[in-house]
């Protein structure tokens, strides 16, 4: 199954690769919500309202609801069940295991949350991907090379062969399952090395977060990855913290309207 047709179908329809990250911290949340029943979810539910015409995928960084325990996992399941078909939803748990392990991550995003799609450290190897590649309806979204300053400790190393341990790792990846399945995790803050992985796996879509608050440069992305960019473009705190008010929701979608309408003039029709 080729997953990259609804998606590209989506990002032409919207002319958009934004993606909003549901980032949600507690202490941060409009007196709006405070006293919904569920008040992270109704946080969500309102931002997802208010970026959809604009947005093709809705990313959970996971840690922002398992801190909650029961309630935070409740939460997030009713966020990915309300986005449902409407936008790619990607919960980005970051999981890395092998064996039974992997098999059970796997079972919990894909079966139990629903998820479109799930991050993954694939630093024990290519086995700890193969669980969540058994969904071939699904996305599995390998960390490539991130956006963090940590990343020079292990991802820029350089090898004896030349290449970089991301690059090595990259091409491993790239040899168990193709790009109708797998994507990358590629931080925007390192426009440059996005550039040279584009032209090095030019079928394969990137998730690139680092957009906004982390420092990245939206342009410098949009001009890395070329007409009709294949990235899913993940921009958080800047979006579902625009506004504090009353008026949250709104100002969410303001802010996401405006990444869009950088991104629309990169998309050609097909």
């Amino acid at each position: 199954m080729d997953n990259r047709i609804p998606l590209m179908q989506s990002m032409q329809a919207k002319r958009s690769c934004l993606c909003v990250g549901l980032d949600v911290e507690f202490d941060a949340l409009p007196a709006e919500v405070l006293g919904a029943e569920d008040p992270i979810f109704e946080f969500n539910r309102r931002i997802i309202d208010a970026t959809l015409p604009f947005s093709i995928a809705y990313k959970l960084n996971t840690a922002f609801y398992e801190c909650h325990g029961s309630a935070g996992w409740e939460a997030l399941e009713k966020t990915v069940r309300y986005i449902g078909s409407s936008a790619l939803s990607i919960a980005d748990a970051k999981r890395g295991d092998i064996g039974n392990t992997a098999k059970a991550y796997a079972q919990t995003f894909f079966k139990q949350i629903q998820a479109d799609a799930v991050t993954v450290s694939p630093y024990m190897g290519g086995d700890s991907l193969l669980p969540f590649l058994d969904y071939s309806s699904k996305w599995t979204i390998a960390l490539g090379l991130t956006s963090n300053p940590g990343a020079e400790d292990i991802q820029m190393l350089a090898l004896t062969e030349g290449k970089c341990v991301f690059e090595k790792t990259m091409e491993l990846l790239s040899s168990l399952s193709g790009p109708e399945q797998l994507m990358f995790v590629v931080g925007a803050t390192r426009p440059a090395e996005l550039k040279k992985l584009k032209q090095k796996f030019p079928e394969y879509f990137f998730l690139i977060p680092g957009v906004g608050a982390q420092g990245g440069s939206l342009n410098e992305v949009l001009d890395a990855m070329g007409p009709n960019p294949k990235a899913i473009i993940n921009a958080s705190r800047s979006i579902i913290y625009a506004g504090k008010g009353s008026n949250f929701a709104e100002m969410a979608g303001h802010a996401a309207q405006q990444m869009q309408m950088e991104m629309e003039g990169y998309f050609q029709n097909s």
